[in-house]
């Protein structure tokens, strides 16, 4: 890789992000220029500084790294996404590739790997890790189910509200994070409600877990 790549890593855990930057950092023209453990933080470093790779992780606090990856993939920018995950559920891995992210990696991934999936991508290849059963990946990434499908009827907005509500944040919580009012908080909570037929909270969470929002194994806030 002979031109300077500039990266924006996103990951919540502080030390395994120190420790990916360190290995991004040994790679010959690789420069992390910023990083965050934040979705809504990464998308304002991305339009902010235009880095040449975006590497996202999936668990992330307030807006997930699909979410994120889907925002971007709607920006006018070069800017190649690739995921950075622990999540070896090919679900994730079709989701990510559907909505325009250009890699999936797994953190157990070898350490070379992660220099052969930067230099693909690069190249304006798209780069799946070798342990990810690419026909599986596929086949779902054709298939269609009603919980996809009805994520598609809500905006981006209210998508990150429901985020934060399956993460237990308050209502007043929720303003106060996306500098809004209580009375927004609630409007877009009643269209997502009625958008998506669901009418209580625990439902609203179940939903945010099938749709792939927020992950089983996340700590509620």
């Amino acid at each position: 890789m002979s031109e300077k790549i500039t990266i924006i890593l996103v990951d919540d855990h502080i030390l395994v992000r120190a420790g990916i930057r360190s290995l991004l950092e040994s790679i010959a023209n690789v420069e992390v220029i910023q990083e965050s453990g934040d979705g809504i933080e990464a998308l304002s470093l991305l339009r902010a500084h235009e880095p040449t790779l975006l590497i996202l992780d999936i668990s992330l606090p307030g807006l997930n790294g699909l979410e994120v990856a889907r925002s971007v993939t709607k920006m006018k920018t070069k800017t190649k996404i690739l995921m950075l995950s622990m999540h070896s559920d090919i679900e994730y891995v079709a989701k990510a590739l559907t909505i325009g992210s250009h890699g999936y990696l797994m953190k157990e991934s070898a350490v070379d790997e992660l220099e052969t999936a930067i230099s693909t991508l690069m190249s304006d290849k798209q780069y799946i890790g070798k342990n990810i059963d690419l026909q599986m990946v596929d086949k779902l990434k054709g298939d269609s189910n009603q919980d996809s499908d009805l994520i598609e009827l809500l905006t981006s907005r209210q998508r990150q509200i429901l985020q934060l509500i399956a993460e237990g944040y308050s209502t007043r919580e929720i303003a106060l994070r996306m500098n809004v009012s209580i009375k927004t908080v609630e409007t877009h909570r009643a269209h997502i409600m009625s958008r998506l037929n669901i009418f209580d909270i625990a439902g609203l969470v179940r939903f945010a877990i099938r749709s792939k929002l927020i992950c089983l194994n996340e700590e509620p806030h």
